[in-house]
């Protein structure tokens, strides 16, 4: 693929981005922002929805994570595709399936319909975001150039899920529904975009295949993960019916494993899980939304149900979270080049334990300014240092022709991260929940040992960070943008 990029003399100097690269970035910025907005716009609506059509706490949790399942369980499968097809393909093929099933979740009158159409979202989006991150680094050299591409990407992304909850607290003001099709028309105009500007790339030439039972095989057993803590409250922990099915999904991932290192076409190398830093910034994302995604939903139900406040109201309440993400989006990549990913990724995570620490503080009639406001600016921080570095830190010294693969595992990581802790925490929700006729005390005390789960999943994954403090870092040398009749330049960077 010939890079859009101009090259300098001097590879220090600056390298100068076309139109055509800017609009590139937009189209894929797009497709980010859409996944992470559809994830969050869906938060704050569901009471409404639990409302409108009858659905119980434990049943609202599924139309999240239906679609992180979805997401999830076929992203390394749709990391695959793009290597073997063509990420450009891939993406827009996936972006087209994404806009007619947000059609469709607005339309459906049922809660098992929303799940399934949810599910299907999920799907297209497991190939539209390996298929957009691997466009990105194989167009982006290693360094600087892709630490600021994906600085922006990244953060466009945690833009979308921050700015979800304002644009479903304004549009459930009017109707739930229109929170599913708002995704729509903005991923049909994406399309049209993508289809003149998008870079074509060479397939990889494989006779592999693309390794369907590994997808199934990973795919039911996220599934039956879930399905399993979601359920284990009221069958019991320790009943038969729970460990039973504990047992089938280590017997599932078993023989995931077994298929990845004897299929000729892995979704997964596992060889490329014995980088450490490969291996921090998957765990690292596994608990970094984990975490987030249980904290979003426990707000949002005690804010609307606990101290009464609208819909619009719970949204605006994380606005500052979104604007820090959103103000700091072009500033991340030039933080990394200097400091590094292990100490932003620490960073970011230390910020998060505080944020999540303080916000045990809350009570029947919090003050805003002095008991929310410093726990969403200590989130929205956390996302700007952590989630890009992470991204850059899984990317960073992998093949082009793995990319794919790549894009696909971490990702993978972010969303079954989310559905998993999502489960556990509103399994402790669900156990904790007091009787029908509670006291708003006794509801508000319910809510606490949520709250503290998700501060342990963050300070798990700050422990984990911190081991890549005491790794002794060495310098990679990376490629440096070219044409193709150059040949490719070597220079040292800060991992």
């Amino acid at each position: 693929m010939t890079s859009p990029l101009t090259t300098p003399a001097d590879p220090s100097s600056a390298v100068r981005w076309t139109p055509r690269l800017w609009g590139t970035l937009l189209v894929l910025c797009a497709a980010m922002f859409l996944d992470a907005l559809d994830v969050s716009m869906v938060g704050v609506a569901l009471p409404s929805i639990g409302a409108d059509l009858g659905l119980s706490t434990s049943t609202l949790q599924w139309i999240v994570s239906g679609y992180i399942l979805g997401y999830g369980g076929l992203l390394l499968l749709g990391g695959r595709a793009a290597d073997l097809l063509g990420r450009r393909q891939v993406f827009l093929v996936a972006l087209g399936v994404f806009a007619v099933a947000s059609l469709l979740g607005g339309l459906v009158d049922s809660g098992p319909l929303l799940i399934a159409s949810r599910f299907i979202k999920g799907l297209s989006a497991a190939f539209t975001a390996p298929a957009g991150l691997s466009i990105i680094t194989t167009t982006f050299a290693e360094g600087p150039l892709r630490n600021r591409a994906l600085s922006i990407y990244t953060t466009c992304g945690a833009t979308g899920y921050s700015m979800g909850l304002v644009f479903s607290g304004l549009l459930t003001e009017a109707s739930w529904r229109y929170t599913m099709l708002l995704p729509a028309p903005v991923a049909l105009i994406a399309l049209v975009v993508g289809l003149r500007l998008l870079p074509r790339s060479e397939r990889e030439q494989s006779t592999g295949g693309y390794d369907i039972p590994g997808a199934v095989l990973g795919t039911a057993s996220m599934l039956l993960l879930v399905f399993t803590v979601v359920q284990a409250p009221g069958a019991g922990w320790g009943s038969v019916r729970t460990l039973l099915s504990f047992l089938a999904v280590a017997a599932l991932l078993a023989a995931f494993v077994a298929v990845e290192r004897r299929s000729p076409s892995p979704l997964i190398r596992l060889g490329v899980l014995r980088s450490g830093p490969q291996v921090r910034a998957q765990l690292g994302a596994l608990t970094f939304l984990g975490s987030y995604m249980g904290f979003q939903f426990l707000v949002t139900f005690y804010m609307q149900q606990v101290l009464g406040w609208s819909a619009l109201h719970t949204a605006l309440a994380f606005l500052p979270a979104g604007a820090l993400v959103a103000l700091s989006a072009t500033k991340v990549g030039t933080v990394i080049d200097r400091f590094g990913t292990p100490r932003l990724i620490v960073a970011g995570f230390a910020l998060m334990v505080v944020g999540y620490l303080l916000f045990l503080r809350i009570d029947l009639d919090p003050v805003y300014a002095t008991v929310i406001l410093p726990t969403m600016l200590l989130v929205g921080a956390a996302f700007a240092l952590t989630f890009p570095s992470l991204n850059v830190q899984a990317t960073n010294g992998v093949d082009e022709h793995e990319q794919g693969m790549v894009s696909g595992l971490l990702n993978t990581s972010v969303q079954v991260g989310g559905a998993l802790f999502l489960a556990v925490v509103t399994a402790v929700l669900t156990a904790n929940a007091p009787g029908e006729d509670a006291s708003p005390q006794a509801v508000l005390d319910s809510y606490l040992p949520a709250l503290t789960v998700v501060t342990g999943i963050a300070v798990a994954g700050l422990l984990i960070s911190l081991t890549g403090l005491r790794v002794r870092r060495r310098q990679p040398s990376v490629v440096v943008a070219k044409s193709l009749s150059q040949e490719a330049e070597r220079v040292p960077v800060r991992d």
